[in-house]
């Protein structure tokens, strides 16, 4: 039962700290639209994929966890699992949108250019 509890507080702190991720991607991704001036606008870019690969690793740490078998076995409650997935869904989601800002960027850097 210990072990349990243990996880279950391991969970807990990764899925605050993937909240509180997601508000800073959030945060940072309106600065990169707002912003007009090129060099903060790279910068924050760059701050943009430092956050999203920390987000990633919570994501393989949190697909770990789905796959465990005290998750499936049911060890510990449904409420965390649920959380694990919605958790993985958020992180995958904002992979794109950082996706699309990337793609962005490369076309922006091509037609200036050519």
């Amino acid at each position: 039962m210990g072990a349990n509890r243990k996880l279950q507080g391991e969970i807990d702190r990764v899925l605050k700290k993937v909240q509180d991720g997601v508000e800073v991607f959030n945060s940072i991704w309106n600065k990169v639209y707002d912003i007009e001036n090129v060099n903060q606008k790279e910068k924050f870019e760059a701050d943009l994929k430092k956050e999203i690969k920390k987000l990633q690793r919570y994501r393989d740490q949190i697909k770990t966890w789905i796959q465990s078998s005290e998750i499936k076995d049911k060890k510990v409650s449904t409420s965390y699992e649920q959380a694990l997935m919605d958790s993985r869904k958020v992180i995958e989601r904002e992979t794109e949108r950082f996706k699309v800002c990337g793609k962005e960027t490369k076309r922006k850097a091509l037609s200036k250019k050519a």
